[in-house]
């Protein structure tokens, strides 16, 4: 899996323990708002 890809957000999300968004699976969103939320949980 590649550094920035889609696949490596979900993967690194779902090792914070963040499966879902507003009940939707973390899956079923766009690749820009995974690497939003990833930032916002590490800088959290």
């Amino acid at each position: 899996m590649h550094v920035g890809s889609k696949g490596w957000y979900v993967e690194k999300l779902k090792e914070q323990g963040v499966r879902y968004i507003e009940g939707r699976k973390i899956e079923k969103f766009k690749t820009h708002i995974l690497a939003n939320l990833l930032d916002e949980k590490e800088n959290s």
